[in-house]
């Protein structure tokens, strides 16, 4: 009999009513350091990301930001403000860091978008799933994800230690901000979660 979360456990749970892991936009563009959009911790996410894909198998999806091809309304002046993001899909900085592509997901999705909860990510998820949100960054497109997720009746949990900010201060906002959506959103660490996969009823309460 497998232990709660063991990868087996975790695995045999593969119907609609399983979790999936989110890994949101593990790319060069957050993960360089020369990069204007580094998150600084971002190194420090490498290894809870990777015990938790071990444990989900096939259940993981990783998603990339790409930039919209046409611009129009407020991302018109925020392009002119981040220019250097202003490039095709393909480019070198909207890649995925070695590490996540050694993850090798079955599931990958590219949004122009902050948010990843979309049509793409809803075909694979189901249209209320429980999603297990990592990556980056908690005050960008982590929380841009999990807000419109709860609002379509997705039970989410968002890994505290898998998630990386714009920096520390703004890191910890973003999950005291999504710890009060409580019961529909819970802050957990990667080993809370592995030690208990059915988080939706874990008391929640922000993560440094």
């Amino acid at each position: 009999m497998p232990t709660p979360g063991s990868a087996a456990d975790l695995q045999s749970a593969g119907d609609q009513q399983g979790p999936w892991l989110v890994v949101i936009d593990p790319q060069v563009i957050f993960a360089d350091p020369s990069s204007q959009w580094c998150a600084p911790k971002f190194e420090g996410i490498v290894e809870p990301v990777r015990q938790l894909a071990e444990a989900f198998g096939e259940r993981v999806i990783v998603t990339r930001w790409v930039p919209p091809a046409q611009k129009a309304g407020s991302w018109v002046p925020y392009f002119e403000q981040f220019p250097f993001a202003d490039e095709p899909a393909d480019h070198h900085l909207f890649d995925l860091v070695p590490a996540a592509a050694e993850l090798a997901a079955r599931h990958t999705v590219s949004e122009p978008t902050f948010g990843k909860w979309g049509e793409q990510l809803r075909a694979i998820t189901g249209p209320t799933p429980h999603l297990v949100l990592t990556g980056v960054a908690t005050d960008c497109c982590v929380i841009s994800t999990a807000l419109p997720a709860v609002d379509a009746g997705a039970q989410v949990t968002v890994v505290s230690d898998g998630c990386a900010g714009s920096d520390d201060t703004n890191h910890q906002r973003a999950l005291d901000v999504m710890a009060l959506y409580a019961p529909q959103l819970f802050v957990v660490t990667s080993q809370e979660f592995l030690d208990n996969p059915d988080t939706a009823g874990a008391p929640s309460r922000p993560q440094g």
